[in-house]
This record gives structure tokens, C-alpha cells and sequence, in this order.
């Protein structure tokens, strides 16, 4: 067969597949690890066949075969995630679903889950990796991230949302100064009446934001919990799972699932990666790192640790004023600030208390100290 021919036999071949499944164009092709599930290497292969048939070339790592899915054999679990390392490395796929995978620090995963009020699409930012090691910063990192994500498919203009946290405040003091420096995103508007972006459990429920911020940690255990809570925990049934790493820099497309991840969901993974592929995810999160960057993110990140460390080294015995009736407050404090930050007002000789309303913590004092005390605050970086 001459070249031209085969040229044309390709063309005809993609017009057919894409006519099956309605994407047109070269198929991603996305390596799969079927082995090491909690649910056999069945559950695997039939999330395999499931996303070929919507137009995924998927490469499947394991020792089953099936009509429209590529097998490539291996013996045992630990062989068949060398296999796909080797792959993703070789550029032999384009991408890899897999259970595990070793992430540098600074890539985190960003997952994508669909919330039960509305059946509305989520990006979890992050679900598993390291953003850095320093929390806050990491949180930072995070709406980045899932911005890139989010944009990445399909989600132009993508609104954001800080989940109520330890950190989340200071988050949103930081991405407001990057925001303020000419890094564009929209903020969310909790669905609750006193409204604002830092988000409540409710928000989660109802799909508020495009993308939810939260540390690595907790959006683990909403990605678990949204996956799998019709089915009583053992078996993730609906979304996409934990999602790609993504971190300045980093080009290797490689999304997480877990052992418990039921077919469904690995089948959207699957598809979610063909996604990232088409859409150029790595172009999408050069360009969204370069304009973070030209917004000062690195400096903001650098001043917010210089002003932690200036705090510590503070760290003196301060006495409360005299007691007065505390009748006035000031919200948005992260709760390990609490106590410095009234330290904070003790040393300028306001009396204040701390407590824990509804919405959090709380600073409280008179209400004649009130615009005194939050001029304290805001200065000292506890509030925005």
C-alpha cells in the first residue's frame, strides 16, 4: 500500500470511528493500569471498552483482553506500572490513568466530581499530591491549578471558591492581591445568605464554585465522598476521580483514580484525560503560570512567608489590658491566628476575646475599639 493510500485509509478509518462516536480527529490514546483494583482487573477492562467506545485509544496495562481496546501484557501490578511510566515517558501514549503515582512536590491533582443538588460539574483543587509543603501557599497554588483545569475543559471563565478551611481566609486575602495585580478569575458566591467566596459544606452539596479550593487532604475525602456516597462507600460510582497533576513546569499527563474506583467512574477518567489531550492542558497551563507570575504570585508568596516568619519571631508575653464588655466582632480570622491576633490588639491597648461564631472564629472588643482594632488587624495581615 503507497503512502497516499494509506493516508486515505486512516482518513476514512478516523471519519468512521468518529461518525461511532462522535469525536472526529486523531483519539487520544490513554494507558490504563487494570491491576490492583479493590473491585478485579473485570472492573478495569470494562471501563476500557466503555471509554473506547466514546472514542478514548485505550491502551490497557493488564493481563485481559477485549474488542476495541489495545492490551499490553504484563504479569503482576508492579510490572504493569513500570509498563506505564515507561510509556507516558516514551511518549508512546498521551496520557495515563492509573491507582498510584509519585508526584514531585508542587504538582498536585486537580478532581472532578458532579454534585449531588443539581448534578453540576465540580473541579476539587487539589485531591492528592503536594502543592508545597507550607499549607497556605499550597491553597494558592491550588486555585491555580484548578483554573488550568477547568479551562482545559472547556470552562472558559471559570468561577472560584475557597472552601471554610484552616488557611482559607488568608487564601482569599492572597488570591485577592493577585487578582487586584491583573491575574483574572471570578469569584463564587456562597449560596448561604451572608454570601462571600469563602464556601461552606452546603456549597459543596450544590456545586457552587467551578472550582473549590481546599488542601489536598480534605478534597481526598470530598472526592471519596462524592463518588461514592449512593453506593455506601465502597465503590466510587459517579465523577472522574482525583484527576491530573499539574505544576509549573510539569508535562507528564497522568490522572488518578482509586482501588475503589468502580468502571464508571474510571471510563470518565479515561475520557476526562482524552479531554486534557485535545484541549492541550500543558499549553493552557503555560499560559495560565505566566500570567499568575506576571500578577506577582511569587512575590506574594514570598512576602507571606516573610511576614510568618517576622510574627514568630515575635513571640513575646503580652498582657490583656483591662476587662471591658466585648460587643462588638471581626470575622475571617483563620482560627491558628486567633490568639496572635489578639495579642496583636492587647499590645495597642485594646481589650479583645476570642471566640466562635456560626460563620468561624472571631475577634471580639468594644464597639468604640472597633474601627480602631480592624485597622490593627488589616495592617498585620490577619484580615483582608
Amino acid at each position: 500500500m503507497s503512502n497516499l493510500e494509506k493516508t486515505i485509509a486512516k482518513a476514512f478509518l478516523e471519519m468512521a470511528e468518529g461518525l461511532e462516536t462522535g469525536s472526529f480527529g486523531p483519539r487520544p490514546r490513554i494507558a490504563l493500569t487494570g491491576m490492583g483494583s479493590e473491585h478485579g482487573e473485570e472492573n478495569a477492562m470494562a471501563a476500557a471498552v466503555a471509554a473506547a467506545r466514546r472514542g478514548v485509544d485505550v491502551r490497557y496495562i493488564g493481563t485481559l483482553e477485549a474488542e476495541g481496546v489495545t492490551t499490553v501484557h504484563v504479569d503482576n501490578e508492579d510490572e504493569g506500572h513500570k509498563r506505564m511510566e515507561e510509556m507516558v515517558e516514551k511518549g508512546e501514549v498521551d496520557g495515563a490513568v492509573t491507582m498510584h503515582f509519585p508526584f514531585p512536590i508542587g504538582v498536585s491533582t486537580v478532581g472532578r466530581v458532579i454534585t449531588p443538588a443539581k448534578g453540576k460539574e465540580m473541579f476539587i483543587a487539589t485531591s492528592t499530591g503536594t502543592a508545597s509543603a507550607d499549607r497556605i501557599e499550597g491553597m494558592i497554588k491550588n486555585a491555580v491549578y484548578g483554573i488550568i483545569t477547568a479551562k482545559a475543559c472547556g470552562v472558559k471563565d471559570p468561577t472560584v471558591g475557597i472552601l471554610n478551611v484552616d488557611g482559607a481566609r488568608q487564601t482569599e486575602m492572597a488570591l485577592n492581591q493577585l487578582k487586584e495585580n491583573g491575574y483574572a478569575f471570578r469569584w463564587a458566591e456562597s449560596a448561604r445568605a451572608d454570601g462571600g467566596a469563602v464556601l461552606r459544606g452546603n456549597d459543596v452539596l450544590q456545586g457552587t464554585p467551578d472550582v473549590l479550593v481546599c488542601d489536598s487532604l480534605t478534597g481526598n475525602v470530598l472526592v471519596k465522598m462524592l463518588s461514592a456516597y449512593t453506593t455506601g462507600g465502597s465503590f466510587e460510582s459517579a465523577g472522574y476521580g482525583y484527576g491530573p497533576g499539574i505544576g509549573p513546569g510539569y508535562d507528564k499527563l497522568v490522572l488518578i483514580v482509586s482501588r475503589a474506583s468502580g468502571a464508571p467512574l474510571v471510563a470518565n477518567a479515561l475520557e476526562f484525560a482524552g479531554t486534557l489531550v485535545k484541549n492541550k492542558v500543558f499549553d493552557v497551563a503555560a499560559k495560565e503560570f505566566a500570567a499568575a507570575e506576571k500578577a506577582g504570585l511569587g512575590k506574594i508568596l514570598a512576602d507571606r512567608k516573610a511576614a510568618a516568619k517576622g510574627a514568630a519571631a515575635e513571640d513575646e508575653d503580652v498582657k490583656a489590658p483591662p476587662a471591658e464588655p466585648c460587643t462588638a466582632s471581626i470575622p475571617g480570622i483563620e482560627v491558628m491566628d486567633l490568639e496572635d491576633a489578639a495579642k496583636a490588639l492587647w499590645k495597642a491597648g485594646i481589650y479583645a476575646e476570642t471566640g466562635m461564631g456560626c460563620t468561624g472564629p472571631l475577634v471580639m472588643m468594644s464597639e468604640a475599639n472597633l474601627a480602631k482594632a480592624q485597622e490593627i488587624l488589616k495592617a498585620a495581615g490577619y484580615i483582608g
